[in-house]
C-alpha cells in the first residue's frame, strides 16, 4: 500500500516518506545496544593474536552449544555426526573441519524454518541473491542489525575518518525511481539520516549534471555504495569536465573494486576510497583501513579459506570461503560456503599494528554492467529475482540493447505468472525489451564453481 502511495506521489512527498521510513530503520540500527557494540569493537582492535585465539574459541563454543540446543536444523544434521551439546564445551577452532558446510541451497531451503533458532526474538527476514544469484533470506533482528551497524560504524565508515552523523550519499539497490523513464531529480532525500539516496538506475552523460547537483545541494560529505555506480558517475563527472566538491571518503561494497575505478573516483573526488566486502548474511566482515590493509575483522566470525579439498590454503594463496558467523544467534551460519573467493596476504605483518588477517584480494564479485537503449548504464539486478517462489538459481545476458536472455533453475510448481514478474521487473529498470527464458538443470560455472550473475555482450 505504502509503496503504490509512494510511486504516485510527487518528489516532496516522497522525500517525506522516505524520511518517516529512514527514522524508522535510524532508531532500528542506531538504537539500543549500537553505542554500547561501537565501543566494543573499538576497544578489541587491540586484541594480539592469541587474545583473538582466545576469543574466538570462546565465541565459537558457545555459538556452536546454542545452535544444537536451539536450532533444529543444526541438532538433526550434528547428530547425525555424533555430536552431543557437551561435545561443543571443549571445542577448537580446528575442530571446525570435523562439521559439515552450510550449502547455499540448504539456506534457501530451510532459511525461514528449521534454520531459525527456537529462541529467536521478535525480526524480519531479508532477501538477497547476491552475486551468486541464488536467491535468500536472512532472519534479523533489531539487536542484531544494531550490532551489525556498529560494526559498521567502527570498522568501516570510522576506518575512513567519517561517521553516521555526517551528510552522506548513498547509491545502492533500492528502486527510488520505480519507472526506466523517470524524469529528474535522479535522488530523493532522507532528512532523519542526511542521507540523499541516488538512483542506480539511471547513470548516463546527460543524467550526470543532476546527480552532481544533488552531491551539492545536500551537501554530502562522502559517499557510500555499489562501487561500480559511484565510479560510472564518477567517470561521466570527470569525462563531461565538471568540479565535484572535495569529499571526506567514498566507501564502496558489493563488486570488485579495480584499480582504475579507484583511481578515477580519487581524482573526481580528491579523497581517498575505502573498499570492503560483506553480505546479508552478516557473518564477516572485510574492510579496508586508512592504510590500505584490507583486513577481517575477528569479532565477526570465523574465515576460513580452503582449496578444493577442503584443506587450508597457505598465506599468498586463493581459496574458497567458508564462514561461520558470530553476531546472529537468531540465525546461526555455521561453516557457510558464501560463494566467494579470496586470497590471503603473504605478509600478515600490518603497519597499522592491527593483529587481523591480512587479505590481498576478494574474487568472484564482478558483474558486468548493463546498457540501457537511452544510454543508461547499471549494474546490480538482484531485484529482479528477490521472492520469486520456486527459483533456485538465475542468470541475467544481454544479447544486445534490445534483447535479453534469462537463465534459471527452478523446482516443480514454478509457474509462467513468475516469468511475467520477472520481465516486469527488467523492463520497468532498462525500459521495454524483448526477454527469453533458458530453462537449465544448472547455470555453467567456472574452474572456481561460480558464475557471473550478470552478462553482457553489449559493447
Amino acid at each position: 500500500m505504502i509503496k503504490k502511495i509512494y510511486q504516485k506521489s510527487p518528489v516532496l512527498f516522497q522525500n517525506i516518506i522516505i524520511s518517516v521510513y529512514g527514522l524508522y530503520w535510524k532508531n532500528r540500527r542506531l538504537g539500543g545496544v549500537f553505542d554500547k557494540e561501537v565501543k566494543k569493537f573499538k576497544e578489541r582492535e587491540a586484541f594480539t593474536k592469541i587474545q583473538w585465539k582466545d576469543y574466538q574459541t570462546h565465541e565459537l563454543r558457545k555459538l556452536l552449544k546454542h545452535a544444537f540446543d536451539t536450532v533444529p536444523y543444526y541438532n538433526e544434521l550434528y547428530s547425525k555426526y555424533g555430536f552431543k551439546s557437551s561435545d561443543f564445551n571443549t571445542f577448537e577452532i580446528e575442530d571446525l573441519k570435523r562439521l559439515p558446510y552450510l550449502e547455499k541451497d540448504d539456506l534457501r531451503k530451510y532459511g525461514t524454518t528449521t534454520l531459525v533458532s527456537s529462541k529467536k526474538k521478535k525480526g524480519t527476514f531479508l532477501a538477497s541473491s547476491g552475486s551468486t544469484g541464488t536467491p535468500i533470506k536472512a532472519y534479523f533482528t533489531n539487536k542484531t542489525h544494531q550490532i551489525w551497524s556498529a560494526v559498521y560504524e567502527a570498522r568501516v565508515r570510522n576506518w575512513a575518518g567519517v561517521n553516521h552523523k555526517m551528510a552522506r550519499g548513498m547509491i545502492g539497490g533500492r528502486r527510488i525511481l520505480p519507472d526506466a523513464n523517470a524524469k529528474p531529480p535522479y535522488y530523493r532525500y532522507n532528512m532523519a539520516e542526511k542521507q540523499t539516496y541516488f538512483s542506480a538506475y539511471h547513470l548516463s552523460p546527460e543524467t550526470v549534471y543532476n546527480y552532481l547537483e544533488g552531491i551539492k545541494k545536500n551537501k554530502v560529505e562522502y559517499m557510500v555504495g555499489y562501487a561500480v555506480s559511484n565510479y560510472l558517475l564518477a567517470d561521466f563527472i570527470e569525462k563531461k569536465g565538471l568540479d565535484a566538491p572535495q569529499l571526506r571518503a567514498v566507501l564502496t561494497s558489493s563488486e570488485k573494486l579495480t584499480q582504475e575505478m579507484r583511481e578515477t573516483i580519487e581524482r573526481v573526488y580528491k579523497c581517498k576510497v575505502y573498499d570492503g566486502y560483506s553480505g546479508v548474511e552478516s557473518c564477516g566482515l572485510i574492510s579496508e583501513n586508512k592504510d590500505g590493509e584490507f583486513l577481517f575483522s575477528n569479532d565477526t566470525g570465523i574465515m576460513e579459506v580452503i582449496d578444493e579439498k577442503g584443506e587450508d590454503v597457505s598465506f599468498g594463496e586463493t581459496g574458497e570461503v567458508i564462514a561461520t558467523g558470530f553476531l546472529n544467534y537468531d540465525q546461526p551460519l555455521i561453516r557457510y560456503r558464501i560463494g566467494d573467493r579470496i586470497k590471503l596476504s603473504k605478509n600478515q605483518n600490518t603497519k597499522s599494528g592491527i593483529a587481523m588477517p591480512v587479505i590481498d584480494e576478494i574474487e568472484g564479485r564482478m558483474e558486468d554492467v548493463i546498457t540501457a537503449k537511452d544510454g543508461r548504464k547499471m549494474v546490480r539486478f538482484h531485484g529482479i529475482f528477490v521472492n520469486i517462489p520456486k527459483l533456485m538459481v538465475a542468470q541475467l545476458i544481454q544479447n544486445n540493447i534490445e534483447n535479453y536472455t534469462i537463465n534459471i533453475v527452478v523446482e516443480e510448481g514454478f509457474s509462467k505468472g513468475q516469468e511475467l514478474e520477472m520481465k516486469r521487473r527488467l523492463c520497468s529498470q532498462v525500459g521495454e525489451v524483448s526477454i527469453e527464458f533458458n530453462y537449465l538443470k544448472d547455470i555453467p560455472r567456472k574452474n572456481n564453481g561460480k558464475f557471473r550473475a550478470v552478462i553482457s555482450n553489449v559493447k
